[in-house]
């Protein structure tokens, strides 16, 4: 048993999400499917009563697609976007 969970610690998932650090209204920034984001890029940006969040990657990777559609209602921790990293 102990050789397998060794086994699967080692495994890499290529894929992450960046999720919502809020909730509020999604609105997104003009980014493309395959574009390279850095750590730090706004992807979009979370609306509430009188404040505005931006939803930031926390990865370097490549953007495979975005989740949430402008004008979407989210809840914090909702995944907004998908990035292959490498």
């Amino acid at each position: 048993m102990e050789g397998l969970l060794d086994h699967g610690e080692g495994l890499l998932v290529p894929e992450r999400m960046i999720v919502a650090p809020a909730v509020g209204v999604f609105r997104s920034v003009d980014l493309d499917a395959g574009e390279h984001l850095v750590p730090g890029q706004t992807v979009g940006m979370v609306d509430g009563p009188g404040t505005s969040t931006p939803v930031a990657s926390p990865f370097a990777g490549r953007l495979v697609g975005m989740l949430a559609h402008p004008g979407e209602r989210l809840r914090e921790g909702q995944p907004v976007a998908w990035l292959r990293v490498h």
